[in-house]
């Protein structure tokens, strides 16, 4: 039972932790197409000029879901605790950063001015498309925000289950097979209990030879 259940937590968190992927594999294209108009405002090389901040932080957020989400795999599968701990703790920092982000969006009417200016004009963009279709990007942070919930919860459950073990519980104890095993370590042969032979065994059939002509 137990075994079935760490089975199902491990493919659930490997299934969310594979949407958490394709969000970070989302925002590196969004980021390189980023790239790409500035390149075609500047009219160089993408890397010859500072890139702005809101592109950084796209590519740099982006690249970090999917290194989470590979440690996220190795965790589900291994059930490693440094792993599932390095996850928990990065998702973890990560809803608390959003949540300062959503927070501050909401509490403050300046928002924008606490952010250093774009000169690629991204972050303005972005900005008006979110007010512009606010519902559709509510439910889409929602969404965002369940999955990492739910990543932690299942992480958290596979911790306190622990790894794979040969027995999982007392129901899963062959008692038969242990006995078998110890019958075939230790032989129960019969045994007579009587007087201390010293000396060398001499063989059973010359000693009835000798004691038939004796009795003669």
């Amino acid at each position: 039972m137990v075994r079935m259940l760490r089975s199902c937590l491990q493919s659930m968190l490997k299934l969310v932790n594979s949407l958490l992927g394709m969000l970070g594999v989302a925002m590196i294209l969004y980021a390189v197409w980023l790239i790409r108009q500035w390149q075609e405002q500047t009219g160089s090389l993408p890397f010859s000029h500072p890139l702005p901040w809101f592109i950084y932080a796209f590519l740099c957020l982006g690249a970090l879901l999917c290194l989470v989400t590979c440690a996220g795999h190795i965790a589900a599968e291994t059930i490693n605790a440094c792993c599932l701990y390095f996850y928990m703790g990065f998702i973890v920092l990560l809803i608390m950063v959003e949540g300062g982000v959503v927070a501050d969006t909401f509490l403050n009417p300046d928002w924008k001015q606490d952010f250093p200016e774009d000169p690629s004009g991204a972050f303005l963009r972005f900005s008006k498309f979110v007010e512009s279709n606010f519902k559709i990007c509510r439910w889409i942070g929602l969404s965002i925000f369940s999955v990492q919930g739910s990543s932690v919860l299942l992480a958290m459950l596979l911790k306190a289950l622990g790894p794979h073990r040969h027995y999982d519980s007392d129901d899963e104890y062959d008692v038969s097979t242990v006995a078998l095993l110890r019958d075939s370590r230790q032989p129960n042969h019969p045994y007579v209990v009587g007087e201390p032979i010293y000396g060398p065994k001499p063989n059973d059939s010359w000693t009835v030879r000798i004691n038939e002509r004796a009795n003669r």
